[in-house]
């Protein structure tokens, strides 16, 4: 008998086409943004690079999508957490993970009070609300009050927020955890790389190719 899943979901589906659509326009928004900051994102705190960026969607590709959504479904996850919504694509790739498992939840951070906004529009629209707690703020602070472990942990923030936002959360990761991180093609990401891939720091690694990277450390 085959079975339906979440990802088949018209609302799922043509909520992923408008976002991708959007996604598809980044690098002319982008250029737009440069232009009125001279001086680039480096400057700012995150909150203001947030701010800049706030029209900016920054997914994961869909193969990446259709990656995160297997290992969450394998790995059956209690508590998903992410770092970095933006619009929401990737949530909606692990929430519909969590859906078809039937347990757990996914909790996710954002800076942006605009894509917030968006995000959680998007996620009732899906009828996928219910699984997903939005978190806003800096995550370096929100998730300091994370009340269970971390059984699935995404990254996918500000990549050199990436490493200090791990180190906060290893306290709650158990043995055979996995931490996804994406874009590992990115410069600003290689403090990061640098940790997870010292066999001193309890990880084994595999890069996985789709798109610009993504990173899969398992925590020993």
């Amino acid at each position: 008998m085959t079975r339906t899943h979440t990802l088949a979901d018209p609302r799922v589906h043509a909520a992923l086409d408008r976002m991708f659509a959007g996604a598809a326009h980044d690098e002319d928004t982008s250029a737009r943004m440069d232009a009125a900051l001279p001086d680039g994102f480096a400057p700012l705190s995150p909150q203001e690079q947030a701010d800049a960026a706030a029209e900016i969607y920054m997914p994961i590709s869909a193969g990446g999508g259709a990656l995160l959504y297997n290992l969450v479904r394998a790995v059956r996850p209690t508590t998903v957490v992410e770092f970095g919504t933006s619009f929401g694509i990737s949530t909606l790739y692990l929430a519909a993970a969590v859906r078809d498992n039937g347990v757990g939840r996914v909790v996710t951070t954002e800076l942006s009070k605009d894509k917030i906004a968006a995000a959680r529009r998007t996620f009732a629209e899906t009828g996928l609300d219910d699984l997903i707690t939005v978190l806003e703020g800096d995550a370096r602070e929100t998730l300091r009050d994370l009340d269970d472990p971390a059984d699935f942990v995404l990254l996918d923030g500000w990549k050199d927020l990436c490493l200090p936002v791990l180190r906060l959360l290893e306290p709650r990761l158990r043995p055979g955890t996995l931490v996804v991180a994406d874009d590992i093609v990115l410069s600003s990401l290689q403090p990061y790389l640098d940790y997870v891939r010292d066999p001193e720091n309890g990880y084994h690694n595999v890069t996985f190719p789709v798109e610009d990277g993504m990173e899969i450390s398992c925590r020993l």
